[in-house]
Order: structure tokens, then sequence, then C-alpha cells
């Protein structure tokens, strides 16, 4: 294989240390709160990176794009299995939510490699207002993907305790987090939503489009 070599672009080797983060983090999380919550919030600041690296040094890739998307839905995937497991009474919610993020974000994906975009994060004119919104602001991206992670994360660390008080008296870190974080969370499953209807619409137009060719 001549040229390049993807497999060893910097934004991808560093895809694969929040893979290992990950596994470390998702190993823990039954038994030592601290270093799961730890290596796990550390592969998350590793998301932010990746991609500024893949900008900065021109190395942008489908691979890269779909490896981080995977990492992304696979560590959200397992934190909230974690927390089924931990909180069984919430486990159906847990598990819906956590079939929604997947389900929207492979097939949104999906769609975009059929209509030959780079990344799924390309949403054209075709797409909802608010999912435009949020794939085309870096700020308000990573606002909600952290509000979303800090939610869920906090909900788990709340199984242990509730951490340093903010204050004197005042709650604790992980439930300050867990309620600031509810309403991005709540946001994200909607964009979620969103996404997983009009990937649907798309993919069904393609398919009309194509028979409508074959027909013609």
């Amino acid at each position: 294989m001549g040229g390049e070599n993807v497999f060893l672009f910097v934004p991808n080797l560093i895809g694969y240390a929040r893979i290992l983060l990950a596994a470390v983090s998702f190993w823990l999380m039954p038994t030592s709160p601290g270093p799961a919550a730890a290596c796990y919030g550390l592969a998350g600041l590793l998301d932010a990176v990746d991609g500024h690296m893949a900008r900065l040094l021109d190395q942008g890739s489908r691979f890269g794009a779909m490896l981080d998307m995977l990492t992304d839905r696979l560590s959200s995937l397992c934190l909230l299995l974690n927390l089924a497991l931990l909180e069984p009474r919430w486990a159906p919610l847990l598990q819906l939510c956590s079939a929604l993020d997947l389900a929207s974000h492979w097939l949104h994906m999906h769609w975009s490699t059929l209509q030959g975009a780079s990344s799924h994060k390309a949403v054209g004119g075709e797409g909802h207002p608010l999912l435009r919104r949020y794939y085309q602001s870096r700020p308000l991206l990573f606002l909600l993907c952290a509000g979303n992670e800090a939610f869920y994360g906090c909900w788990y660390l709340l199984h242990w305790g509730e951490g340093p008080p903010v204050f004197p008296g005042g709650p604790g870190l992980a439930r300050v987090g867990f309620c600031l974080g509810a309403p991005l969370a709540a946001l994200k499953s909607f964009l979620n939503l969103l996404q997983l209807g009009g990937a649907l619409r798309g993919v069904a137009a393609l398919d009309a489009a194509e028979r409508g060719r074959k027909s013609s």
C-alpha cells in the first residue's frame, strides 16, 4: 500500500489511546469509581484533541471520522450499560437512550457515506435546521456532547456518593454536574431523534431515486 499510512495519522493514534483508556475505565467501573471516572474523563478530553490535531496537521480521514464516531458511541453505550447494572430501576430508560444514540448515529453516518460525504458531521441543506446548527457550531457541539457525558458520568458517580461539596454545606459536585447536565442530555436525545428521522427519510429518498432511474 503506497502513500501515507492513515493508520498512523496522529489523530488516529490519539483515537487508539482513547479506546485503551475507555477499556480500562469500563474494567474499573463496577468497583473503583475514582480511577474509572479519571480514565473515562481523560478519554473524553482526548476526543477534543484528536479533531484539533486533524485540522492542524491536515490529517482528516474517513477512517478517522468513523473511528471517532464508533469510539464515542461505544464509550457512551458501555457507560450506560454500567449505569443500568448499578441502577436497575432505570435500566429500561438507559437501554432506550443507548439504542437511540447508537441507531441514530450509525444510520446518519451510513446515509452520509452513501452521499459521498467525508464525515457524518457534514449535514447539508436537507438536514433539520437544529441539526445543521448543532453540527456546524463547534462550541455548541462541544457543549452538548460535554453536557451529555457529564450528566451520565455524574449519575454514575452519584451511585457512590455526592462527592466533595461545591461550597460548605452545599450539594456535592456529582449532584451539581448531574443537575446541570440533565437538560443538555435531554436536548442531545431530542437531536438524536431528529437525526434518526432525517437519516431514515434520506435513505428512503436514495432508494426512491435509484428505483426511479431503473424504471426509466
